[in-house]
């Protein structure tokens, strides 16, 4: 394939990406690969599916939103990154990335996602009826749930998660809402904005999947907690074609399963959009 590293201006900082294609051209149409939680367009699985999915005849899209990395730098010393994401400027990224594909020709690109990419592809692809398919990997299922669960898988603040909000409220009370809070569990850090941490999700899977017809795959690694990523819950939901698959022996991350995952989201497009 051929990569050719791009920018996409948004209101504020641009998203920093790659567009990958096949070496005789894209035939097939685009895909746009939305990056996890402070990770980024070159680690993950927007680094490993690419070169399956351009065997394909499919361009790909993987781009930085706004909120990668955890903290990081531009051109200055001013910090940037997922420290100061929320779930809006996640949202309006792939508004940006999406006109970005539609000024290219690619008006109806695959959307697929990681992580919290997944949760931001369900909202896209909800607002974008066009879509001819998901690809969820790892997903979670936004709501509350993530909080609710933070005591259990240790993210955000784990059990101290409500503490360390009404922390965050105490702040903000103070006029010291534009500070950073860290947090014990994973992602670390975070901006406290006006209305709180960083840690707000908007709609549930179970709401915007009710607005989906378009054919869904949900992978979920056997060692991932089943809870925050309910990949079977969400069959009831859809009302396209909806497979779920659970890969053994497989982490969040897919460590040491790139091959083996990236062979089955090529299979599942393949038989779906192109046989």
């Amino acid at each position: 394939m051929r990569t050719e590293l791009i920018s996409i201006g948004t209101d504020t900082l641009p998203l920093d990406g790659a567009w990958h294609e096949p070496e005789g051209g894209v035939t097939s149409g685009a895909v746009m690969l939305c990056h996890g939680n402070t990770m980024n367009f070159y680690t993950g699985s927007l680094r490993f599916l690419p070169p399956v999915l351009t065997e394909l005849g499919y361009g790909c899209l993987a781009f930085n939103r706004r909120g990668h990395d955890i903290l990081s730098i531009r051109d200055s010393r001013a910090a940037e990154g997922a420290a100061f994401q929320t779930t809006a400027e996640g949202i309006a990224d792939n508004e940006y990335a999406g006109s970005w594909l539609r000024d290219k020709g690619y008006d109806a690109p695959v959307v697929m996602g990681h992580s919290n990419g997944g949760f931001l592809a369900v909202q896209h692809v909800a607002n974008h009826p066009e879509t001819p398919a998901l690809v969820l990997l790892s997903a979670h299922a936004g709501g509350k749930s993530a909080e609710s669960l933070a005591a259990v898988t240790g993210l955000l603040g784990g059990a101290q998660t409500p503490e360390l909000r009404e922390k965050a409220n105490r702040m903000i009370a103070e006029g010291r809402g534009g500070e950073l809070m860290l947090l014990p569990g994973w992602w670390y850090v975070a901006f406290i904005a006006p209305s709180g941490v960083s840690m707000e999700m908007f709609s549930s899977f179970k709401c915007l999947f009710l607005q989906i017809k378009c054919s869904v795959y949900y992978m979920r690694g056997d060692k991932d907690r089943q809870e925050p990523h309910p990949a079977e819950d969400f069959a009831v939901g859809c009302t396209g074609a909806y497979e779920v698959k659970i890969v053994k022996n497989c982490d969040h991350f897919y460590k040491g399963r790139e091959d083996h995952v990236a062979g089955l989201v090529q299979a599942w497009i393949r038989k779906t959009l192109i046989a």
